[in-house]
This record gives C-alpha cells, sequence and structure tokens, in this order.
C-alpha cells in the first residue's frame, strides 16, 4: 500500500508498506462443502469472468484520497476486476451527495445510466467524504444481485478511514451485495476477529476484512444460475483500462499475441510471458475457445444457457473468446407465461413465496394485494421515497407490484427475524386470509424498520406483476413496460436475443429465421450440424411480420400528490456506528440474510434447488487477475470522516 506521509510537509513523500502491517494478517474461510466435485461444478461456472469497474471519485474525496479499489478480493472468486475507468470531480460534483444514501445513491445510479453509452461499464461505485458520515450508521449502500443492470449496477461509499484498506473493503462488501451476496450468518465464516473476519459480515472494524466465505460463493453461484451477471463474460474494451498498455497484466491488448500475466505467475505452456507472444506452432494461448493452444473448430459450444432466459454461445473458430453472453429480450415470456424475462433472469412470484414461507407457499389471490397495498403503510406499500414516506399503489394494476402476499400453511415465515402480517379480506360469502412478510431488527420487535433496513416482502425487480408489466424501479419513477410480445421479425422460428437480432430454432438460419439452417443468432457464433442445439419455444409470437424485433414502450406511473419521487428501497447497507467502545466491533445495519426487494432477490439457501450448473462454462483463465493501481492523491493526507 502506498500512504501519504501524514507527519510529512514535503507533499511528494509517501510510505510504502505491506498489508500485513496494518494488522492484517492472512485469515482464511475454512469451506464447509469442499468435495472436488462440487468445487469443479464451482469453478466452471464462476470462471473466466470479467468484471468492469467504473469508479467515481467526488469533490470531497478528491482532496483525501484518489484510492478507487484493490481487486485482490475477488481473485479468490475467479472474477478478474478491471478498472476501466476513474473519473475524480475536481470542481464540483456531478449530482447531490447528502447525508442521506438513499438519495444519493439514487442520485448516482441515475447519473450511471445516463453516461452508459459514453462510459460503458459493468458496474460503478461511487467512493464519497462530505466531511460527515451518511445519515445514522450507515457507510455503504448498493442494490442486491443488481450486476449488470442498466439502472442498478453500483453502489456508494463513504472514505471512512485513514488507510485505503478500510474503503477497499467497503467497496468490495458493497459489490458483493450487486453480486447477490448477503450478510454472513453465523457459523459460516472462519477468519477470526483478530484477522479482520469476512467481507460479507455484518459488523466490521480495524483490523478490516479481506476474504470470502462459502456461504457468499454459494450465494454467488446461485445468483449466476439464474441468469444474473451476464456481461461478465463479456471482453473488456482494453484501450480504455485505467493503468495503460503493459505486458503482463493478464490482457490482451493492441500488439500482443497473448498475455499470460508477469514471468513469475504464468502458467501458459502456449505463450511466452516476457514479450506476449505465442510459442512455436500455438494458434492461441487462453480462452475457453483454445485447447492445447489450437484453435476449436467453429460451432463448438462454449457458453450454455445458464436458464430459460439465457441463449447459448459457440466458437467461432477464428478467436480464442467466447461470444458475449446474450439471452432473450426483455419482455419475453417465460415461465409458462406466468413471468417475463428481464435481464436474462425469469422471475414469478411464487418462486418468492416460496423463499418466504417454504415449498407449499404460493401467490395470494389479487384482491390480497389491492387491499393491502391500497394502504401506504409499513405493512402494504409500493416501496418509499427518498424521505422514507411510504407510497400506496395508484391503481389497481399497480397493486401487485408492491408488498407480495402470499398463500401459505407454515406458522411463520423461514426468516428467523420476520414476521407474518396477516390481513383477513372478504371476496363474496368468503374470507381470504392474506399473509405478508414483515422484519424487524434484532432484539426490536416493536420498533418500525430504520429508511436503511431491507424489506424481503417487497416484490422483486423484474418480476411479473400484471399483465404486460413488472417491477422495474427506476431513479426517480417506477415504469411499467408494455411488453410487445410480437416476435414476428423471426417469422415464427425463433425468438430475439437482447441486441435485437433473431436467435433461431434448430433447424432455421439467421439473421430471419426464414431459411432452413442449424439455428442460433448473428451474435451467437456458427452453429453446425454438430453443435449441440439449444432450441428455444415462443410463448406467444405475433402474426405480423416486421423489420426488427420490438423494444418495449413505457409509461411512467404519477407519484403521490405532495411526495418526492420515489428511490430505489431494499437497497443493503454496510453500515457502522462511529466511534465505538474500546473492543467492540461496530454492527451493520440490515440488510438480513433473506433479503428478496424491488432491489434485493432471493436468498439462495431458502430457495428451492437452483437450476443444474451448466456444463459448458469458460475454462478456468490461465493467468491470475492484473494488479488494481491503488494510489492517494499526493500531498494530501486521508482522513476520517468520523471525529
Amino acid at each position: 500500500l502506498i500512504e501519504p506521509l501524514t507527519v510529512s510537509t514535503d507533499a511528494d513523500r509517501h510510505a510504502v508498506f505491506r498489508a500485513e502491517s496494518l494488522h492484517l494478517p492472512g485469515g482464511h474461510c475454512q469451506h464447509h462443502h469442499s468435495e472436488e466435485e462440487h468445487e469443479e461444478r464451482r469453478n466452471d461456472f464462476i470462471q473466466g469472468m470479467i468484471h468492469l469497474v467504473f469508479c467515481v471519485h467526488d469533490f470531497s474525496v478528491f482532496h483525501s484520497s484518489s484510492f478507487c479499489l484493490n481487486q485482490q478480493y475477488y481473485k479468490a472468486l475467479n472474477i478478474r476486476v478491471a478498472l476501466i475507468g476513474l473519473e475524480v470531480w475536481t470542481s464540483r460534483d456531478m449530482i447531490s451527495v447528502s447525508e442521506n444514501p438513499h438519495s444519493t445513491l439514487a442520485a448516482f445510479l441515475s447519473w450511471r445510466q445516463k453516461q452508459l453509452r459514453s462510459l460503458p461499464n459493468d458496474n460503478a461505485q461511487l467512493i464519497t467524504s462530505v466531511g460527515k458520515s451518511f445519515r445514522g450508521t450507515t457507510i455503504g449502500l448498493a442494490p442486491l444481485k443488481a450486476m449488470c443492470s442498466e439502472y442498478q449496477s453500483g453502489g456508494v461509499n463513504m472514505d471512512h478511514s485513514e488507510l485505503a484498506v478500510g474503503v477497499a473493503a467497503t467497496v468490495a462488501h458493497e459489490m458483493g451485495h450487486n453480486f447477490g451476496m448477503s450478510h454472513d450468518i453465523p457459523g459460516y465464516c472462519h477468519a477470526s476477529a483478530e484477522d479482520g473476519g469476512c467481507i460479507m459480515a455484518a459488523a466490521t472494524g480495524h483490523p478490516f476484512p479481506r476474504v470470502f466465505n462459502e456461504y457468499n460463493l454459494k450465494e454467488l453461484q446461485s445468483y449466476l444460475s439464474s441468469g444474473g451477471g451476464k456481461c461478465l463474460f463479456n471482453l473488456p474494451n482494453t484501450r480504455t483500462m485505467y493503468g495503460g498498455h503493459r505486458c503482463g497484466n493478464g490482457y490482451l491488448e493492441d500488439g500482443e499475441e497473448c498475455d499470460c500475466g508477469d514471468e513469475e505467475e504464468c502458467t501458459s505452456p502456449c505463450c511466452n510471458a516476457n514479450n506476449c507472444t505465442l510459442k512455436t506452432g500455438a494458434e492461441c494461448a487462453h480462452g475457453v475457445c483454445c485447447h492445447n493452444c489450437k484453435l476449436k473448430s467453429p460451432g463448438v459450444l462454449c457458453r450454455g444457457p445458464s436458464g430459460s432466459c439465457d441463449l447459448p454461445e459457440y466458437c467461432d473458430g477464428k478467436t480464442e473468446s467466447c461470444p458475449a453472453d446474450f439471452y432473450l429480450v426483455d419482455g419475453t415470456s417465460c415461465a409458462g407465461g406466468r413471468a417475463y424475462c428481464y435481464t436474462g433472469m425469469c422471475l414469478t412470484l411464487e418462486q418468492q413465496c416460496r423463499s418466504l414461507w417454504g415449498q407449499d407457499a404460493r401467490p395470494a389471490p389479487d384482491l390480497c394485494f389491492k387491499r393491502v397495498n391500497e394502504a401506504g403503510d409499513i405493512y402494504g406499500n409500493c416501496g418509499k421515497d427518498d424521505v422514507s414516506f411510504f407510497l400506496n399503489s395508484l391503481h389497481d394494476r399497480d397493486a401487485k407490484c408492491g408488498k407480495i402476499q402470499c398463500s401459505s400453511a407454515a406458522s411463520k415465515p423461514i426468516e428467523n427475524n420476520a414476521v407474518s402480517i396477516e390481513t383477513t379480506v372478504k371476496e363474496g360469502n368468503s374470507k381470504i386470509t392474506c399473509r405478508g412478510t414483515h422484519v424487524y431488527k434484532l432484539g426490536k420487535e416493536d420498533e418500525e424498520p430504520q429508511g436503511d433496513t431491507l424489506d424481503p416482502g417487497l416484490v422483486m425487480t423484474g418480476t411479473k406483476c400484471g399483465e404486460d408489466s413488472v417491477r422495474l424501479v427506476k431513479m426517480y419513477q417506477t415504469e411499467f413496460p408494455v411488453v410487445v410480445r410480437s416476435a414476428a421479425k423471426c417469422h415464427g422460428h425463433g425468438l430475439c436475443n437482447n441486441n435485437r437480432n433473431c436467435h433461431c430454432d434448430s433447424g432455421w438460419a439467421p439473421p430471419l429465421c426464414n431459411q432452413k439452417g442449424s439455428g442460433g443468432s448473428v451474435d451467437s457464433g456458427p452453429v453446425t450440424s454438430s453443435s449441440e442445439t439449444h432450441a428455444t419455444k415462443q410463448d406467444a409470437a405475433s402474426p405480423h411480420p416486421s423489420q426488427s424485433c420490438p423494444s418495449w414502450p413505457k409509461h411512467a406511473i404519477a407519484h403521490p400528490a405532495g411526495k418526492l419521487p420515489p428511490v430505489p428501497v431494499g437497497i443493503s447497507p454496510q453500515a457502522r456506528t462511529l466511534p465505538v467502545p474500546v473492543g467492540q466491533k461496530p454492527n451493520h445495519a440490515s440488510p438480513l440474510p433473506a433479503r428478496p426487494s424491488p432491489l434485493c432477490s432471493l436468498d439462495p439457501k431458502n430457495q428451492s434447488q437452483p437450476s443444474a450448473v451448466p456444463k459448458h462454462r469458460p475454462d478456468p483463465p490461465k493467468r491470475p487477475p492484473p494488479p488494481c493501481p491503488v494510489k492517494k492523491q499526493s500531498g494530501v493526507n486521508a482522513s476520517s470522516s468520523h471525529s
């Protein structure tokens, strides 16, 4: 680590020291399930992913620290964190940064969405120090299971420590929530408190954590197997990566034939690490479409579908990399018409009820949603605005996009610190019992949850909550896209992918699926007669041909009079109280282990058995992740945001 000397008057003098000197010894977590087959299945699924992060420092942090992120935390997960941009707001903040973490997050994610075309990224993190802490105990805030989302993939983090490793741990924690990881439950972390504990722990402090555990890996695998994180298989634009061009950084850049990392790290039999050239006779060095230094034949399946909304990709015989991960266009019907595909996932109310109540649970009748969510109170609402006012359902069509109502014979919800909120409604001569879920803070059952407390009882983002509508939270407005069901461009023999191109059924050829062929799309790589194909099925088709795959027309729903526009709720804060008594670890506020909500999804430990991990996933990378630059602004001492 490099830090400015706090006692030096020379602005250019810095201290260089090892992390061990920060009392961060090599703590590690023992895996409860370390069988070889389990490890291979998990690694085959997670491996090879590249996570493109864009970091922003606000005006206040520019004067205290330019530290961004140490990607070593994610190395253990076989995820390579590539810093593709570092933006410092030197003269003024581009958004309103306030003590309210919810409004700050809403503003930042809205800013990110607007910048995506010019600054493409998988995820963006804001590091800020406004001279005071976020309101309450929060030092970080991020949506759950939001990785790769156009609207929600990011987080905000306080520069709360004089040491760069402190905010690095916070960024890793919040990014973990984006990856679908919840706070650790007791018994899963085997790194001692003296060694810093685990990154996703509900309490943090000095020494800071630097390891994930087996429970985190299971949650990550569950999120990815459900179709999340599609963008992680796309290759980065090395021309725009932060840190510049360098042979040995592990990324294939202009002028290089291969790059297997530094000479002491490279284990590739195909690549010369000293000059990034291929060895004699080698056609390639790494990548899922490279085997024994030779390119695989065209049409070889390199990535199978991870779910009903995902699509397969094939090697093209020309490059060592598998094509980008494509999936069915948002709005495609799935689950037999009970859901719509959203960012490659198929989410249903049935899934969420089972995660909350158990396998016998099912969604309650529509009348339950209408009666409960029109109240606009703690037990029935459609989320909160940025000053924590509950929002009610303005129209009947909105009701199923609020607090989920289930029918179940279970005595209580699965989550330990959750209680059943039962409402009885009359329908004709019969009475219906509607069961909602209320989560309280541990030891404070009678208190209303804090504004940053997760609400797993809210319908998840992307879930079908009405005909032609899904729950979709966008900054400052809630939109209900009208799903256009026509895929007529594909002539009834395929479906549109997220690139608005046809993915043809087996037996039909792209681009329009109107001629005989082997299936696939212009994006997914060539499909040959010998390829392992995956036919797509249409739940609905339009009789009218068109020249392009349809998009989703959208209409915004008006806000309740006199209330501020809603911002994301159910977000996952990493929080602690500072200062704290000597010898006591500061506590995070929520989230709790089970956390489906508008911005958070199912807890893997409460789900039904996840779909089988596809057999065809990228081969493990042959080189370690490249280092991420860690810097401090010269001449300015880092300082804690707390007195």
